[in-house]
């Protein structure tokens, strides 16, 4: 009789530990974001280093305090794809990353398969966000647009423990 208790307490206590990770990882730590508290959809002009707005609709953002990249918005744009080509700065690497099920209008595969088909345009919308961090934007033709946080390149190295690469910024002290 004793087992069986200890068996039940241990699969309840394992049941209860896995929904409250599922929970933590996937709603607890995400704060959807107003429009306001997003802030403007910034790009980079080609030339510059400093971004400005584009006219933008039905945004939709959350972001998240225990991680730099956990940003993700989704929008709309009237502004056509090609003319924002031929105007502004584009991003070489872009990997969208993978937002919670429920943010259902950020698609990181589809936006992914987009990009590679040529389909979709990444362009940079904050250098060095934080020490490392970059915002992307990537539009596709028919005006969904969708911005993300990823790691750069100096980044990657640093927050591997090793010296920053020639080119990059000096390190911060702190790199949070």
């Amino acid at each position: 009789m004793t087992g069986r208790v200890l068996i039940i307490a241990l699969a309840i206590t394992a049941l209860v530990t896995g929904v409250a990770m599922y929970y933590l990882q996937v709603y607890a730590f995400y704060d959807q974001l107003t429009a306001e508290e997003a802030g403007p959809v910034l790009l980079v002009p080609q030339g510059s280093d400093q971004g400005e707005p584009i006219a933008v609709a039905d945004l939709r953002a959350i972001d998240s305090d225990s991680s730099p990249i956990r940003f993700r918005s989704c929008f709309t744009t009237a502004e056509p794809l090609d003319r924002l080509a031929q105007r502004y700065t584009p991003y070489d690497d872009p990997k969208p990353l993978n937002a919670p099920g429920w943010f259902d209008c950020f698609d990181a595969p589809e936006i992914g398969d987009a990009i590679e088909a040529g389909q979709a345009r990444a362009f940079l919308s904050i250098k060095d966000l934080r020490y490392g961090i970059d915002r992307i934007v990537a539009i596709l033709p028919d005006g969904r647009g969708f911005a993300w946080n990823q790691i750069n390149a100096c980044g990657e190295v640093v927050f591997n423990g090793e010296p920053p690469p020639d080119g990059c910024p000096p390190v911060p002290e702190r790199t949070e």
